[in-house]
């Protein structure tokens, strides 16, 4: 059965960003993380971007979630420009970010009571959401008592519990193993399946990129970092994403992104070890 089509609105546009910061060593230097950098996310779209250590992926993601406010250039979210916290996103961080005093299921209740849902709205709500992801059973234990992954599904329970319709993702599988890693993956393309919310995924894993998305987006190592390269990804929805690996169109994609992305790797690797 096709996949029905993704509208063409908008629902995330970084527009003409320019991100300085001061340098820590000397205030007087500055230091351009982000410059002209265009990226536009349509609603219902699975957007990943990848780029070389210190590339400034996480500073566009952090602009994009209203964390971080831009140097120069505009942030839209549904055509509306953004000022201050993005409250139509959900953001999922690369470290865990839950409260190791509670448990999960209250680590999931949280946001949705901070939202104003009452403690039993709330509550039916995280244990609903705890039960989609798999941990019905374990919403009594703390984070320290889960794995790794378990932890992920929490992080991602609590994400998706508040019905955002913008999803940021931070490299959110990076610790895990590739055996977790690739459940998760499969897991969180399920779960987007079924409502379709505009995706911006940051990634350093080049076949889980393509593997997950729609359009997979290049960025050049910095310093300026900005999009060098666009591709849509054309591979037949739904994904199990160890399987799409083995296809033929997978192995024609990594190659075309990976010239792309492989000078800029290079580049990126080479101002590390100035630094070092």
């Amino acid at each position: 059965m096709p996949d029905s089509p993704v509208p063409d609105d908008h629902a995330l546009e970084l527009l003409d960003i320019t991100c300085t910061f001061r340098s820590r060593n000397d205030a007087g230097q500055r230091y351009t993380a982000v410059s002209h950098a265009t990226l536009r996310i349509s609603a219902g779209e699975f957007v990943s971007v990848v780029g070389p250590t210190g590339c400034g992926k996480s500073t566009l993601l952090n602009i994009g979630a209203g964390l971080l406010a831009p140097s120069s250039g505009e942030v839209r979210v549904f055509g509306q420009s953004l000022q201050g916290i993005n409250a139509r996103s959900g953001y999922m961080f690369q470290s865990d970010a839950l409260m190791p005093w509670r448990s999960a299921l209250d680590n999931v209740m949280v946001g949705l009571q901070y939202h104003g849902v009452s403690d039993d709205a709330a509550r039916a709500q995280a244990q609903a959401w705890l039960g989609r992801v798999g941990l019905g059973d374990f919403g009594d234990r703390y984070p320290h008592q889960l794995s790794g992954g378990m932890r992920k599904r929490t992080a991602l329970a609590q994400v998706l519990a508040l019905d955002p319709d913008i999803i940021l993702m931070d490299e959110p599988f990076s610790a895990l193993d590739i055996q977790t890693r690739q459940l998760m993956e499969n897991e969180v393309l399920d779960l987007w399946a079924a409502k379709r919310k505009a995706v911006l995924f940051i990634t350093h894993d080049l076949d889980e990129a393509i593997a997950m998305s729609d359009r997979v987006i290049v960025l050049s190592a910095g310093p300026g970092t900005h999009p060098i390269g666009e591709f849509s990804i054309d591979l037949p929805r739904p994904r199990d994403v160890a399987e799409a690996r083995n296809q033929p169109r997978f192995v024609e994609l990594h190659a075309r992104i990976w010239a792309v992305l492989r000078d800029e790797v290079l580049k990126g690797y080479a101002q590390q070890l100035k630094k070092a």
